[in-house]
């Protein structure tokens, strides 16, 4: 292991010693882990997606049938998706609002087939 990093700083890359790169990020991490807990219906969203995306025949999956199976009213499931999306949870939705990646499952045609032990074939994310 080299014993520098490259760091962004603005537009440029410096050289900086990778102590001083694993100390900042150990210094961030209790903050990362908060903004990365997923609690409550977020989770249940997303756990939703990721198990029925691939069970979902290659379609993206609606909003309205995850608000119905969790028994969320549509406008919390729909802003769960999209915080979920721009917290960058491996969720990505289509202009429809569906989700199209959950990941590591995708309705989207890639070069990874899985197939599940639930029988399932889908793409792999």
């Amino acid at each position: 292991m080299s014993d520098t990093v490259l760091w962004g700083e603005g537009a440029d890359l410096v050289v900086k010693p990778c102590a001083e790169w694993l100390a900042a990020i150990h210094a961030r991490a209790p903050l990362t882990r908060e903004k990365l807990r997923l609690t409550g219906a977020a989770r249940a969203v997303r756990e939703y997606a990721v198990r029925e995306l691939a069970r979902n025949s290659g379609r993206p999956l609606a909003p309205e049938r995850i608000s119905a199976a969790l028994g969320l009213p549509l406008a919390e499931t729909q802003e769960c998706l999209r915080d979920l999306e721009k917290r960058l949870f491996f969720v990505v939705l289509d202009a429809q609002g569906r989700v199209s990646w959950a990941f590591p499952v995708t309705s989207a045609r890639t070069p990874h087939q899985v197939r599940l032990s639930i029988g399932e074939n889908t793409w792999g994310a």
